[in-house]
């Protein structure tokens, strides 16, 4: 892909060995970053990112999610709405990372919407999860239920679906 992303931009940065970045663990939270240190993103390439990011003007902070067992990637255990509110996982509701946040953190049977994404003024969820679509619509949110029941069956989210800029 690089000598093709070479045509239209001046400079192409890329993740090198021993690094490797998975999109999944890298949330964007306004101009901070949350990159997880994950199975598919290790740490030499979150340092690598934050670096990159850094240079930008851009803040990180690396989260380690490798203990957690029931997420594959960073955004499937969090999702930034706006301003400084984050929607968790309740594995990730005391990282240190985000006590300067409002959590919305999510019980045990609706952690899968965690997945949402918040897009042109409304946020995407995943159907089925009442009690998530209920508190972010509370908070003023819009919402749009998105029926996920394929891609849960293998961990794939609203964040595996999206290609934004």
């Amino acid at each position: 892909m690089a000598p093709v992303l070479r045509k239209y931009f001046r400079q192409v940065y890329s993740i090198e060995e021993p690094g490797t970045v998975d999109a999944g663990d890298v949330c964007e939270a306004g101009e901070h970053f949350f990159i997880g240190v994950s199975r598919r993103t290790n740490e030499h390439g979150a340092k690598q990112l934050a670096g990159f990011l850094n240079s930008f003007g851009y803040s990180s902070s690396l989260i380690d999610i490798r203990g957690l067992s029931n997420i594959l990637h960073l955004k499937s255990g969090i999702a930034y709405l706006s301003g400084k509110r984050l929607v968790v996982i309740e594995a990730l509701r005391n990282v240190p990372e985000f006590s300067g946040y409002d959590l919305i953190c999510l019980n045990s049977t609706e952690e899968y919407a965690a997945n949402c994404l918040s897009l042109n003024g409304s946020i995407l969820i995943a159907s089925g999860f009442p009690g998530v679509k209920r508190e972010l619509e509370l908070l003023g949110y819009p919402t749009i239920s998105l029926d996920m029941s394929e891609f849960q069956k293998m961990d794939g989210g609203l964040s595996c679906l999206s290609l934004r800029f």
